[in-house]
């Protein structure tokens, strides 16, 4: 049976990032506030724990799980990028909506789903994801819906979607809206953008000039 917390009560949300590192301690989904939409999450190195997260939202491994992070230096533990474009873009856009994706570093021992060596990694500016990012460390984070379902802007929202697959519910604010996270990817000559979002281009190009973008976009 699933619990929510009202992160906006000092008390229970002190409780609920207790219940939340426990979850996921024991290989169990929570769902957490972001400053995008909610996310679903798991410890990014229990595998069976991220198998639990795709099949809680009905997803292939064909659609491998992003990871989120407490803090800009873990980046360089799971990145094998973590200078030039990667720090640029990092420094003006971390805590915030961009999501970059990075060749991972070889020696770790995980599985997010089909890779091919990358990992899409963002830090969220959300201080209830950022405290229980801080104590468990990377955590594999997809939207909080059921694939091709309305994204959450609730935890609410979330458990209507995805029921008591998921252990521990922390409820925040409202996200402002449903827009999710920009994605760019660096591992190519050019970085490009994947999926436009919380960051436009216009900002993008500010720090990467060189940036490409989807066909059609300004």
């Amino acid at each position: 049976m699933s619990r929510t917390y009202d992160c906006t009560d000092p008390q229970q949300r002190a409780r609920g990032i207790d219940a939340a590192v426990r979850a996921v301690r024991t290989a169990k989904l929570v769902v957490i506030p972001t400053d995008t939409v909610y996310g679903v999450g798991c410890d990014a190195f229990q595998a069976d724990a991220v198998a639990a997260l795709l099949a809680a939202k009905g997803r292939g491994r064909d659609m491998p799980v992003p990871v989120l992070v407490g803090s800009p230096a873990t980046l360089a533990g799971i990145s094998a990028q973590s200078g030039g474009v990667v720090a640029d873009l990092v420094e003006a856009f971390w805590p915030g909506g961009l999501t970059v994706v990075c060749r991972q570093q070889p020696s770790l021992r995980w599985d997010l789903g089909n890779t091919n060596g990358t990992v899409a990694v963002r830090m969220p500016l959300h201080p209830v994801a950022i405290e229980v990012l801080r104590e468990i460390g990377p955590m594999a984070v997809s939207s909080a819906n059921r694939s091709g379902g309305p994204p959450a802007r609730t935890a609410e929202q979330a458990r209507e979607q995805l029921g008591d697959t998921v252990a521990v519910y922390l409820e925040s604010f409202p996200t402002d809206d449903d827009t999710p996270s920009t994605i760019v990817d660096v591992t190519g000559p050019l970085p490009r953008v994947l999926r436009l979002g919380a960051v436009p281009v216009d900002a993008l190009r500010e720090v990467v000039p060189d940036v490409t973008v989807p066909a059609g976009s300004p």
